[in-house]
């Protein structure tokens, strides 16, 4: 599975937020500061987030989770990042063309495999994320 950089963004800027006391907000440039996020990038993720209920917006002042890190899956980031459907659709290759009728090398592996990513994707929250990730360890691969 190959997800976007947008999704390793929104988790990166979803782990600074849960480390904040709940409802507490947190302006923009401080989650790009505190995640090393390029901030013109980090807008347009977290809009996505706004509009997808997982953060919420407060004009001028930031950003804060819409509820707490327990509820917040790994799979709801991700969908609203990629889209609901891009998870159980794309092929492993990202190939256009992809499908069952003209499947890639690994398609009838991949479609077994992906239920089972999906729930752990779906029984992932952002406090687990948090949990295996203490600030003081996280560091982010080039690229």
């Amino acid at each position: 599975m190959r997800l976007s950089r947008e999704s390793r963004y929104a988790i990166d800027a979803l782990l600074v937020l849960a480390r904040h006391p709940p409802g507490h907000v947190v302006d923009a440039k401080q989650i790009a500061v505190e995640a090393s996020l390029p901030p013109a990038f980090l807008h347009k993720i977290l809009r996505q987030l706004a509009i997808a209920g997982i953060v919420t917006s407060r004009r001028g002042a930031g950003y804060a989770l819409s509820r707490g890190p327990h509820a917040i899956t790994v799979a709801q980031v991700l969908g609203a990042i990629e889209g609901e459907r891009a998870l159980d659709t794309r092929c492993i290759f990202w190939r256009e063309d992809c499908s069952n009728e003209n499947p890639c090398e690994l398609h009838f592996r991949w479609q077994e495999l992906r239920p089972e990513i999906l729930s752990v994707l779906a029984d992932t929250t952002i406090a687990d994320v948090r949990e295996a990730n203490p600030p003081a360890f996280v560091t982010r691969p080039e690229g």
